[in-house]
C-alpha cells in the first residue's frame, strides 16, 4: 500500500526538507560575499588569501569525504535521526564560525559545518524517495531541485545585505534559527526510515570510502588554490585518492556485504544518470567561477546587485524544475537531457561573447535559459540515480549523487580555473612591465590582484584597470569554450548511452492522472 500511495503528509514533509537544506544551500553562496570582510584586519579577522580558501575549502573537504558514509549510516540507523542530528551539529557550528576569533578558529568551525552538511544532504533526499510514490518521486524530487536554485540565487543577496548592514559574523548567525525552526520540524513532522534488513557492517569499505574521497578533494582542491594540474601537491594527494577508490571498488565486488554494490554501475541508466551530472557540474561549476569577477570587477555591481542579477536563474528553476519530470516522461530521458544538455553548452559558448559592453537585459536572458535547462537536467538525473537503486538504500543513492556533483564541480572549478588564471596572467604581463619585479608578480596573480596594485599605485596605477579588463574577458572567452566542449561531451553520453522513452510510456501517461488521485 505505501509503495502505492506514499505518506500522507508526503507534501508537508518535502517543504520541511526543502527548508532544512536552505541553510546549507545559502551557507555555500553566501560566504563569498563576507571574504572581502573577513580579510579586513580592522572588521573582520585579518585573514590571509590562504586562509580564506581554507574557510571554504575545510567545509568542502569534509562535506564531500563524509557524504557517503553518513548516507549509509542513515540508511542503518534512521535517516530521520540523521537529519536531526546533522541539523543540530551544522547549527553549533554556524554559532562557533560567527564568533570565531581567528582565522584559525573560524577554518576549524567552517569543518565542523561540513561534518552537520554532510549528514543533512544524503537523508533529505533518502527521505523523500521513502516517503514518496514512484508516480510522484520525479516531481517531488524536481520541487527539492527547485528549492536548492532558490537557495543558491538568493545567498549572495542575502550575504550582501548582513555585510552592509551587521558584522561579518551575521551570515554564519543567519543559519541558527533556520536550524532551529527546522529541528522543531523535524521532529513533529518527518517520519523515521530506515533499511528494514541492513546488511553486515563494512568498516573497511567505509574507511577507503573517506580516505579515497578526502585525498581527491585535497588534490582538487590544491589544484584551485595553485592554479596548475601539473604540480606533485596536486598530482601525489589525487592520484594516491584514485588509488584508494580502485582498492575500494575490488573490496566492494569481493565481500558478499558490500557498502554500496558497484555492479549498480552496470545499470546503464544509473551509470549514465551519474556521468552525466558529473559532466554537468565540472563544465557549469567551471564555466561559471569566472562569472562572481565578471559581473562585479569588469561590470562593475556590487555584491547585492550581482547576487539580484541570479534571480532569472532561480526563478527558471522554480518554473521548470517541478515540470522535469512530465517533460521526462513526455519526451523520454534521452530527448530531454539531450537537448538540455545541448542548451546548456550554448549557454556556456555564449559567454565566450560577452565584454565589458554586454547589455544587462541579455546576461538576464542567459541567465534564465541557464536555469531553465539545468531544471531539465538535475531532477531526471537525481530520479534515475534514486530509482535504480532499492528503496532501502536511498541514503546510499543520495550520497552518492551528491558526492559526485561535489567531486565534479570542484574539479571544475580547479580544473577550469587554472586555464582562466594562466591565460590571464599570460594577457596581463605586457602591462605590467614597468613595475618592479615583486609588484609584477603580485598584480600578475589575478584580476583582484591586479586591482589592488592598480588601487595602491593611485594615479599611475589606473593605466593597469582596461588592461586587467581585456585580460580577464579574453581569458573568461577561453574558459568559457573549454567548458561549451565538455558540455558536448555531456551531450554524446546522453546520446550514447541514456535509455529512450519506453514503449509503454503511452500507455502510463494515461494511468498516471488514476495513479497520482488515488495516492491521496
Amino acid at each position: 500500500m505505501e509503495v502505492n500511495t506514499g505518506h500522507p503528509r508526503r507534501w508537508g514533509i518535502l517543504g520541511v526538507l526543502v527548508f532544512s537544506l536552505l541553510a546549507v544551500v545559502l551557507d555555500n553562496t553566501i560566504l563569498n560575499v563576507a571574504m572581502k570582510t573577513i580579510a579586513d584586519k580592522t572588521v573582520g579577522l585579518g585573514a590571509t588569501q590562504s586562509e580564506l580558501e581554507w574557510a571554504i575549502n575545510s567545509y568542502t573537504l569534509v562535506f564531500a569525504g563524509l557524504l557517503f558514509t553518513f548516507g549509509v549510516i542513515g540508511d542503518r540507523t534512521g535517516r530521520k535521526r540523521m537529519l536531526f542530528i546533522g541539523m543540530a551539529l551544522f547549527g553549533l557550528a554556524s554559532l562557533a564560525s560567527a564568533y570565531s576569533q581567528d582565522p584559525t578558529q573560524l577554518i576549524l568551525a567552517r569543518a565542523a559545518m561540513g561534518i552537520g552538511g554532510a549528514a543533512i544532504m544524503p537523508a533529505t533526499l533518502a527521505i523523500i524517495s521513502n516517503v514518496f510514490p514512484p508516480a510522484e518521486r520525479g516531481k517531488a524530487i524536481g520541487v527539492w531541485a527547485g528549492g536548492v536554485g532558490i537557495a543558491v540565487a538568493i545567498g549572495p543577496i542575502t550575504g550582501g545585505v548582513l555585510i552592509e548592514h551587521f558584522w561579518w559574523g551575521s551570515v554564519f548567525l543567519v543559519n541558527v534559527p533556520i536550524v532551529v525552526i527546522s529541528m522543531i520540524l523535524i521532529a513533529t513532522v518527518v517520519p523515521e526510515s530506515r533499511d528494514p534488513k541492513p546488511s553486515k557492517l563494512d568498516p573497511v569499505g567505509v574507511v577507503l570510502s573517506i580516505i579515497g574521497l578526502v585525498a581527491v578533494v585535497y588534490g582538487i582542491i590544491r589544484g584551485g588554490e595553485l592554479a596548475t594540474v601539473a604540480s606533485a601537491e596536486v598530482l601525489v594527494p589525487t592520484l594516491f585518492g584514485l588509488a584508494v577508490l580502485g582498492l575500494f571498488v575490488w573490496w566492494e565486488r569481493r565481500i558478499d556485504h558490500p557498502v554500496f554494490d558497484v555492479r549498480s554501475f552496470v545499470d546503464a541508466r544509473f551509470s549514465t544518470a551519474i556521468g552525466l551530472m558529473g559532466i554537468m557540474f565540472f563544465a557549469m561549476m567551471g564555466g561559471m567561477f569566472f562569472l562572481t569577477f565578471y559581473l562585479q570587477i569588469v561590470l562593475g555591481f556590487t555584491p547585492i546587485q550581482a547576487g539580484a542579477l541570479m534571480i532569472p536563474f532561480a526563478a527558471a528553476q522554480l518554473i521548470f524544475a517541478p515540470l522535469s519530470q512530465r517533460v521526462n516522461e513526455r519526451f523520454g530521458a534521452k530527448l530531454s537531457a539531450g537537448v538540455s544538455m545541448g542548451v546548456v553548452a550554448l549557454v556556456l559558448a555564449s559567454y565566450a561573447f560577452m565584454d565589458q559592453n554586454t547589455p544587462v537585459v541579455l546576461i538576464e536572458v542567459i541567465f534564465f535559459v541557464q536555469g531553465a535547462a539545468m531544471a531539465n537536467i538535475m531532477p531526471p538525473a537525481t530520479t534515475a540515480i534514486m530509482e535504480s537503486l532499492p528503496r532501502e538504500k536511498a541514503g546510499v543513492g543520495s550520497a552518492m549523487s551528491n558526492t559526485v556533483r561535489q567531486v565534479s564541480g570542484a574539479l571544475g572549478v580547479a580544473v577550469l580555473g587554472s586555464v582562466l588564471s594562466s591565460s590571464y596572467r599570460g594577457g596581463i604581463a605586457p602591462a605590467l612591465d614597468g613595475l618592479p619585479a615583486g609588484v609584477q608578480h603580485a598584480a600578475g596573480e589575478s584580476i583582484m590582484a591586479t586591482m589592488g596594485v592598480a588601487q595602491q599605485l593611485g594615479e599611475r596605477g589606473q593605466a593597469l584597470v582596461q588592461p586587467a579588463f581585456h585580460a580577464f574577458v579574453d581569458g573568461m572567452h577561453i574558459t568559457a569554450a573549454v567548458s561549451a566542449v565538455i558540455a558536448l561531451i555531456g551531450l554524446a553520453v546522453v546520446v550514447r548511452w541514456m535509455p529512450g522513452k519506453p514503449r509503454a510510456a503511452k500507455h502510463a501517461e494515461r494511468r498516471e492522472p488514476v495513479l497520482s488521485s488515488s495516492s491521496g
